[in-house]
Parts: structure tokens; sequence; C-alpha cells
């Protein structure tokens, strides 16, 4: 069985923030550049306080007409963020992510954010474990 911290340690470590008081436009040009589809949003001391997606901004600021760039990630993130550990198993991930219909999953540990884990990643790794078995 592969856990977390498997995978992690095969994914690029690069990984983007974004603080409550930037504006959603900052959120979604970010996701754009980067070719990524969500980002945890980070306090001043580094913590985890939320995640926005580009989901968000479509199912929840769109409908109300919400220009991007006069809101804030603050407004449309997810505050309840559900996150997993380096030492969980991805078939775990995999159960979370589809009972919670989400789609990313924060690596948290000791109140440090280590990594995002994103539905492809964790379909990716199990796909290959069952193929190798």
């Amino acid at each position: 069985m592969i856990t977390v911290g498997h995978l992690l340690e095969k994914k690029n470590n690069k990984m983007f923030t974004i603080s409550a008081d930037a504006t959603v436009q900052d959120a979604l040009e970010i996701m754009a550049t980067e070719k990524i589809s969500s980002l945890p949003v980070m306090n001043d001391n580094d913590e985890l306080i939320g995640i926005i997606s580009e989901r968000d901004y479509i199912r929840k600021a769109v409908p109300e007409k919400k220009i991007p760039w006069e809101i804030t990630v603050n407004d449309y993130m997810t505050k309840d963020v559900i996150t997993v550990t380096s030492q969980d198993y991805l078939q775990e991930c995999m159960k979370i992510m589809s009972g919670n219909r989400i789609r990313h999953l924060p690596v948290v540990e000791d109140g440090k954010i280590l990594g995002i884990l994103s539905i492809t990643d964790v379909v990716r790794a199990l796909r290959s474990v069952r193929f190798i078995d």
C-alpha cells in the first residue's frame, strides 16, 4: 500500500499558496499560469486556513456576478479544509475525496503544509500499483 508520503516524494515539490486578503483574480492568475486548479490559503504564520479552487469561483461567485478583482479569497475559499498526513494511505485519500466530493487534499503535519494531492495524483498512483500487482 502506498502512503501519501511515498507519493509526495515522487511529486514536484513546488507548491503555490495565497493569502486570504488577496483578490480572487490573483488566485485565478496563479492557477492559470501554473496550470493548477487550487491554492492553499495561508495566514501570516504560514498556517493553512483554507483552500480556493477554480470551482469555488465558478460555483459561488459567478452566479452572484462577482468580479474576481473586486472580491477576496477569504470571501470564497473553503474554510473547513479536510487534510491528510504523510502516513495516510492513498486508498483512504480516494475514499475521502470521493465521499466529500473534493479534488484536492492538503498534506499537513505539525501545523505545516507539506504539499497538496490532487485527485489525478491519487488515481495515477493507484492505477500504476494496480497494474504492477
